[in-house]
């Protein structure tokens, strides 16, 4: 397995990043929501990398770019929904190109992210939901240590169908 790190997202990565986006479009969309068919037009997705970037400059979100040792752009992780105050947590999302599946580059990842989260971002906890079926999601969080909190049914309307939700949680300190 090649290494891989994580860095933020930044306004240089959007051609790459929309390529990538571009080859992966198809099994994103069979996996998770669909994105409007607008995201797709490099203008929008320009426009949509540059408010990403103000809002990691604001404590919203931190967009992280997973890549291999020569540069690779194989995946993306996140942090969303930043909530400060009495929570101080923030959901984890992530997405890994079709041909870089069962690499382990998420687990590693979702790894790097945890520790940014906890040290950098000063972050309490994390939150992380799948749809039951995706068990390479859920054995990704087991393995960084994320417990199970509970199912949600009928959670999110995906793909033309109602589908149920499984919720997890880590405690950084």
């Amino acid at each position: 397995m090649t290494n891989i790190g994580i860095k933020l997202l930044e306004q240089s990565d959007e051609e790459e990043l929309f390529k990538f986006e571009l080859e992966n479009r198809a099994f994103f969309e069979s996996k998770f929501l669909l994105r409007h068919s607008s995201y797709y037009s490099f203008d929008n997705f320009k426009t949509i990398i540059k408010q990403l970037i103000e809002e990691q400059g604001k404590d919203l979100v931190y967009m992280y770019l997973i890549k291999t040792e020569d540069g690779e752009i194989v995946g993306r992780v996140n942090l969303v929904s930043i909530t400060r105050g009495n929570f101080n947590k923030a959901e984890l999302g992530y997405r890994i190109a079709e041909r870089h599946q069962g690499k382990g580059y998420t687990t590693n990842a979702v790894r790097l992210v945890l520790d940014e989260a906890a040290n950098t971002h000063k972050l309490h906890r994390i939150e992380a939901g799948t749809s039951p079926d995706n068990i390479g999601s859920q054995i990704v969080l087991i393995k960084n240590g994320f417990q199970f909190t509970g199912r949600y049914n009928q959670y999110i309307y995906q793909n033309g169908k109602w589908i149920d939700g499984i919720n997890f949680e880590k405690i950084l300190d």
